[in-house]
């Protein structure tokens, strides 16, 4: 490989490891902890972790192989995300389609997008709860 290869191939890969911010599973963790009635859960087996408001699930990840989480998106706008960052917002893995996204830790996604989609699934379990949950949760 002569150097002029070698170079264009090392400022690619540079260039993706800054470019692409991450949010690391202890950052998604810390951030969502921090969400009025947030609780860290393992309903399905030992390496998903799954937060949940008042017993309902907003975000959901694997600590085994974290590359980034599961999160609940209003229907349109989880089409244009998808149009938008179409190698850092999925389908919803194992989720339905149309609500559930999976947003890829390392990938163009910026991490501060990343924090407002755990926002957005937050608020929209919120908003589905009952009128007696989202009283118990203001007490909170």
């Amino acid at each position: 490989m002569n150097i002029k290869k070698l170079s264009l191939f090392c400022y690619r890969v540079f260039k993706s490891y800054f470019i692409y911010s991450a949010m690391h599973i202890d950052e998604l963790r810390e951030y969502c902890l921090s969400k009025p009635g947030a609780e860290e859960t393992f309903p399905f087996n030992a390496t998903t972790l799954v937060y949940k408001v008042m017993g309902k699930m907003f975000v959901m990840c694997n600590i085994d192989t974290y590359t980034g989480f599961n999160a609940k998106c209003d229907p349109e706008k989880a089409i244009d995300l998808r149009e938008q960052y179409p190698d850092g917002v999925l389908p919803g893995y194992h989720m339905n389609k149309k609500q559930w996204n999976t947003i890829v830790a390392r990938s163009n996604v910026p991490e501060a997008l990343q924090k407002k989609l755990v926002d957005h699934s937050y608020e929209l379990v919120v908003e589905g709860l009952s009128l007696k949950l989202k009283r118990e949760l203001k007490e909170l």
